[in-house]
């Protein structure tokens, strides 16, 4: 029944129920995800990049106290 439940609001059972992993997650987030990873690999590659770029900024921000 919650895979059913799961599957009408377009979410993984673990959302729904508020566990695991992409518990976290809002619905937006979860969707771009299932995007990215069916992307050609390099363009995945370029994304990921980019996106790498951003945390390790982030995180650098965050030790450094800015």
């Amino acid at each position: 029944m919650a895979l059913k439940i799961a599957k009408v609001f377009d979410v993984p059972v673990d959302y729904l129920l508020g566990e695991g992993k992409h518990a976290a997650y809002d619905k937006d987030t979860i969707k771009r995800m299932e995007d990215i990873e069916v992307l050609d690999p390099d363009t995945k590659a370029v994304l990921f990049n980019i996106i790498d770029t951003y945390l390790r900024d982030a995180k650098a921000r965050k030790a450094y106290g800015r």
